[in-house]
């Protein structure tokens, strides 16, 4: 929590005059900052306001683990994976890879929108798909749900995702 990661920046700081040449040295620091400013920026802000805000929506599937659809925090939105359930049923849609896509992407609009966002300004997404051959009709469908700009994104191969889907995508989305 934060008294752990006030020493962890107190340390980065003080090693900041003293690393010449030292590669170990380095990147301790640079580790060190990167969670000074996750510290700073999200979880030390929880005991002052809840900066760290939790996302539900009925529009989306309900998270069928210990997890939240999404949380606020930092001024980004961050999606947990979206699969090609429906929201009312919870079931997959029918249709294949296309139609899975096309819903997850739906659904991750929904989580956005509840939120006071859009998917169009998302700045990562991440694909999940049990079969790569499937890339140039995710892809398709990924183009028609969002515009240029387009985010940074990455897709891999999976073994096998939840509930037998066949794709399923996170997001981090710009709140403002």
């Amino acid at each position: 929590g934060g008294s752990e990661g006030s020493n962890w920046c107190e340390r980065a700081w003080r090693m900041g005059g003293s690393m010449e040449g030292e590669v170990r040295r380095a990147r301790y620091f640079c580790v060190s900052l990167l969670y000074c400013y996750r510290v700073w920026h999200c979880e030390g802000r929880l005991d002052d306001g809840g900066m760290r805000t939790p996302i539900a929506t009925q529009e989306a599937p309900a998270a069928i683990g210990p997890y939240s659809q999404a949380m606020q925090c930092a001024g980004l939105l961050w999606i947990s994976g979206q699969l090609g359930l429906d929201p009312s049923s919870g079931a997959m849609v029918d249709g294949g890879v296309a139609a899975e896509t096309k819903q997850a992407l739906a659904n991750l609009a929904a989580i956005c929108a509840a939120s006071g966002t859009s998917l169009h300004k998302a700045v990562r997404c991440t694909i999940y798909c049990t079969d790569l051959a499937d890339f140039a009709t995710i892809n398709a469908c990924y183009q028609d749900a969002l515009s240029e700009p387009y985010p940074a994104r990455a897709c891999v191969q999976v073994a096998a995702l939840p509930k037998g889907g066949l794709v399923e995508i996170d997001a981090v989305v710009a709140l403002e």
